[in-house]
């Protein structure tokens, strides 16, 4: 069937519901990068008696609903489905441990034309299922290169960031270990491109490559440590766009620009190759 845009833009997305526990939060932590060379620096992220949680394990939550774009009824060529850009809002900091339930839903599709494609924005609210109360909103940029043409807005979509012209205020690296992929399947994307090496060939690459939502949450790490004290509630909104591949082992190094008023820029590099992976990152926080 052919990918329409009236079809698509109302498509029954199915609730998801999650129960967690301090453990998936020390899990999290753990699949990004938290504690490796230094578990002392990270106590805070990966220790129950007195625990954060990082904000961008939003991004995991009750994401029961995400594969509704591989029903062929949607006519989504998936073999030119790309994941463009992440954008987190946090409402609330989220708890050590809470029953959650999620409302997903297609924002827009922006039409780029038969030749250039179309860009979904699909949403995914995160409520705690007892209260009610909006913890966090995830929203992905999906790359639809093979669904142009669909009849949708062609202007609208959000601007990316621009990177400020001048040094950054502040550079961390961070080690990739080469478990990291697989440490990052446990919360929940399983898919084999980041595991199987045979799968991986079959899209072109020498080994498996680290999932992007795992590179995020790593460039979150680096962005809390800069610019909120180490303090994840202090993160309201983490944005960026992902630029290229990571494979496990490599190390990132995030560049960080404080733009006052609660509002940093940044974008992440793997060192080894002199790539940047990340780009046009934008975060929102809670100043001092």
């Amino acid at each position: 069937m052919g990918f329409e845009y009236e079809k698509i833009k109302n498509w029954p997305i199915p609730e998801g519901h999650q129960n967690y526990s301090a453990n998936d939060c020390i899990l999290y932590a753990l699949s990004v990068g938290a504690g490796a060379g230094d578990p002392a620096a990270d106590l805070n992220l990966i220790y129950e008696k007195k625990l954060d949680v990082l904000p961008t394990m939003a991004v995991t939550m009750a994401s029961q609903g995400t594969m509704w774009v591989a029903d062929p009824k949607t006519g989504i060529d998936l073999s030119k489905l790309l994941h463009g850009e992440q954008y987190l809002t946090i409402h609330k900091p989220l708890p050590s441990e809470a029953t959650v339930k999620s409302r997903s839903y297609v924002q827009e599709i922006y039409d780029k034309g038969v030749e250039k494609g179309s860009v979904m924005m699909l949403a995914r609210e995160i409520s705690d299922a007892d209260s009610g109360e909006l913890l966090a909103t995830c929203t992905s940029a999906v790359f639809l290169r093979g669904n142009g043409g669909c009849g949708g807005p062609a202007s609208g979509q959000p601007v990316p960031q621009p990177i400020p012209e001048r040094a950054p205020d502040v550079v961390i690296d961070s080690i990739s270990r080469e478990e990291q992929a697989a440490l990052y399947r446990l919360t929940g994307d399983t898919n084999p491109l980041h595991i199987d090496p045979k799968f991986a060939a079959m899209g072109g690459f020498p080994k498996p490559i680290l999932h992007g939502l795992c590179t995020y949450g790593f460039a979150a790490r680096a962005v809390i440590s800069a610019v909120c004290d180490g303090d994840p509630a202090r993160l309201r909104k983490f944005n960026l766009r992902f630029a290229s591949p990571v494979f496990p082992g490599e190390t990132l190094r995030t560049e960080i620009w404080n733009e006052g008023d609660g509002k940093a820029a940044f974008r992440t590099f793997v060192v080894e190759r002199e790539l940047l992976v990340l780009n046009n990152g934008y975060a929102e926080f809670d100043p001092a």
